[in-house]
């Protein structure tokens, strides 16, 4: 191991969640995560278990010190921030492999893939393979979106098998059991919630915010409803002519909730699909609705963040941002990158992280990556993987651009491995390892190459690097011969 990989081994643990079941490179102080079936056995049958109910009890739960040790955070400060809505800890007691993790704008800011089949293709096999890549490459958080084929199954094996907080919209599960979406009844909904909760999953998105007056308002958009959810419940609300049943029966999802401690993921389902849709009545009517709902929520003690808008012009990203934490009481946020550009298909891992870094300055806490398949079709386990890169590079420039403890020095010690032409250093410290190792190989393949003072960009002679090293000596040998001669 080179010096410089000694020195700062411990700078990539914190950012990626251990994949083994141990705690990620921290002595949870509670033993092994795998030990969380005994942090949970006293809340058993409880009425209320959720981490905000807890901290609001001055009660500093197992998992939030787990999460300030690996946060480098007070776990009062963790405690505290629980307690007022500023941070959540996705956390169901029946998730107990799960290793946990904090999101919130004290936090470093977290990226979520999502994985899942559809009613076309895909298997289990196929999704576990994406969930071990989303998790090996970085991801913090996993939504299992499977839209057919045997949902709780496909569901149980990923929850059976991530570390990692997973996530789910259970309108999706509800609809596989209807032959049309008029068929929905809020009983189906209610029932399908309470089953994924006792499975173990994490959080869930819950479309409440899609009031039947706000469908209106998106009748002159270029891109119309583009979330799923959103959709599903426009389409039920004309045709039974209610209101977002959602919505009227949200205070029995918190008491669902509540018995697992299982987080909202308030569901933007009325958001921006194209730049020429942002910021329109229709995606801030919805807003305003999330941060009433928020409030409901936290009267039950229900942890909730608020998701927010998928394509989002440059220049407006911070101003989202902004006025999620004023209408939302600085609940976390988590954006669907945005995208800043419409014309890249095939790119937006690309054009969606830009938004992504932006929004993560701001004060976004949770990203959701974009892979290059989207809008184009089903990911495969390579679109995951560039996904997941794309949105750590944004959430760790977030974490630089916001002071957060220990981000610049990951970027410091691997500036110094460059300069020192500690090949073996680079590598193992870069965000993809393996990428970068290839990419150098491509055209110095000899491990002799590992030891020189060049790559094939500049080769020996122009490498600036080398020439200020050489610069660097030369300067310092009259200062050394002096030394030795009043010696």
């Amino acid at each position: 191991m080179s010096a410089n990989l000694r020195e700062c081994s411990h700078l990539k643990l914190h950012e990626l969640p251990a994949t083994d079941g141990s705690p990620a490179g921290h002595d949870n102080g509670h033993g092994d995560p795998h030990s969380r079936e005994e942090w949970v056995r006293d809340r058993i049958g409880g009425q209320n278990v959720t981490q905000m109910h807890y901290a609001r009890r001055g009660i500093v739960s197992p998992e939030m010190t787990y999460v300030a040790q690996r946060e480098q955070l007070d776990p009062e400060l963790i405690r505290s921030e629980v307690a007022c809505g500023r941070m959540i800890i996705p956390a169901n007691m029946h998730h107990t492999r799960l290793e946990p993790i904090a999101i919130g704008i004290e936090a470093r800011c977290k990226i979520n893939a999502n994985i899942g089949n559809s009613s076309v293709t895909s298997d289990i096999g196929s999704e576990l393979q994406k969930l071990q890549l989303a998790i090996r490459y970085g991801a913090h958080t996993a939504m299992d979106l499977s839209t057919g084929g045997n949902i709780p199954e496909i569901r149980q094996a990923i929850i059976d098998n991530s570390p990692v907080p997973i996530g789910t919209v259970p309108i999706y599960e509800a609809m596989a059991k209807v032959e049309c979406i008029e068929e929905l009844s809020i009983d189906l909904l209610l029932e399908t919630i309470a089953a994924q909760a006792e499975q173990g999953v994490d959080y869930m998105t819950i479309h409440a915010g899609v009031l039947r007056e706000y469908v209106p308002l998106t009748a002159n958009r270029v891109t119309g409803i583009v979330s799923r959810g959103g959709a599903i419940l426009a389409q039920w609300m004309k045709h039974h002519k209610k209101q977002n049943m959602l919505y009227d029966h949200f205070d029995e999802i918190c008491e669902i909730f509540k018995k697992h401690d299982v987080c909202f993921s308030l569901g933007d389902g009325l958001r921006p699909g194209s730049l020429a849709d942002a910021n329109d009545d229709a995606q801030f009517r919805e807003l305003d609705t999330l941060g009433e709902l928020t409030l409901r929520a936290w009267e039950h003690d229900v942890q909730v963040m608020i998701e927010g808008p998928g394509h989002v012009p440059m220049h407006l990203v911070a101003m989202n941002v902004e006025r999620e934490m004023e209408v939302c009481h600085e609940a976390p946020f988590y954006v669907l990158g945005p995208l800043v550009t419409d014309v890249a298909p095939g790119y937006d891992h690309i054009t969606s992280a830009i938004g992504a870094a932006i929004a993560g300055q701001a004060g976004a806490s949770l990203l959701c990556y974009v892979t290059p398949k989207e809008h184009l079709g089903l990911p495969d386990a390579d679109d995951v993987r560039q996904g997941v890169i794309a949105y750590r590079i944004a959430a760790h420039a977030a974490d630089v651009a916001r002071g957060r403890q220990g981000a610049r020095d990951w970027d410091d010690a691997l500036s110094r491995a460059r300069f020192q032409f500690d090949w073996n250093g680079q590598f193992e410290l870069a965000m993809d390892p393996e990428g970068a190792r290839a990419m150098h190989d491509e055209t110095l393949p000899d491990e002799t190459h590992k030891g020189a003072r060049y790559c094939s960009m500049c080769g020996p002679k122009f490498c600036s690097m080398r020439l200020t090293t050489d610069l660097r000596a030369a300067a310092a040998e009259p200062a050394e011969e002096l030394a030795a001669s009043s010696g």
